[in-house]
């Protein structure tokens, strides 16, 4: 681990011969786009309850994810990965969604947190059962990064749950309607 305790990935690009190419194309590319999003989604969350007694937690939640896009940024260029084309949807969308939770309050922000950040280490797990079954080995700085991510995914969804996330209005069907929606830009960040 590097400073910060951040996984520190080799510079410059990585050999890619003997790689699954699509494979490595999708990961990146999807999680260079759900840390965009995350980020997108704190920023709203910010604008509308950053001066509230939660604003501190929101922003150590985002000082995370800051680094875990600034890590995918880095992943893209070493692996030579194209960004998602729905960029610019997600920027609009991640902050609508953040900024729209928050102003449920608190509750209705971490019930967003919950939600996104069960949805985003789930899928982490899936990518590092990939990588395992292609090998392990080939693939090992890529899952140290995905690894770390996941679990600090997994912090934040716990640290929404203990800011009363579940006690937001309509908990579970907003809980649902936003996993619903995490599904579909991870399957349509993968191929676009």
């Amino acid at each position: 681990p590097g400073v910060g305790g951040s996984p520190r990935f080799c510079s410059g690009r990585v050999e890619l011969e003997g790689m699954n190419r699509p494979v490595i194309d999708r990961i990146i590319r999807v999680d260079h786009a759900g840390e965009y999003g995350a980020n997108r989604i704190y920023a709203g969350q910010m604008a509308v309850l950053g001066r509230s007694s939660v604003g501190p937690v929101i922003q150590q939640m985002w000082n995370q994810e800051k680094e875990h896009l600034k890590k995918f940024n880095e992943l893209m260029v070493a692996y030579r990965v194209r960004p998602t084309v729905l960029l610019p949807l997600w920027n609009v969308a991640g902050f609508v969604l953040g900024a729209g939770s928050a102003l449920l309050g608190k509750k209705g922000a971490m019930a967003c947190t919950v939600a996104v950040e069960e949805s985003i280490s789930n899928h982490y797990n899936t990518q590092i059962r990939t990588l395992m079954e292609e090998d392990p080995e080939k693939y090992k700085e890529l899952l140290q990064v995905i690894k770390k991510f996941r679990d600090d995914e997994l912090e934040h969804h716990d640290i929404g749950l203990k800011h009363d996330a579940e006690e937001a209005p309509v908990y579970s069907v907003l809980k649902k309607a936003i996993q619903l929606g995490c599904k579909g830009a991870i399957f349509l960040s993968e191929r676009i």
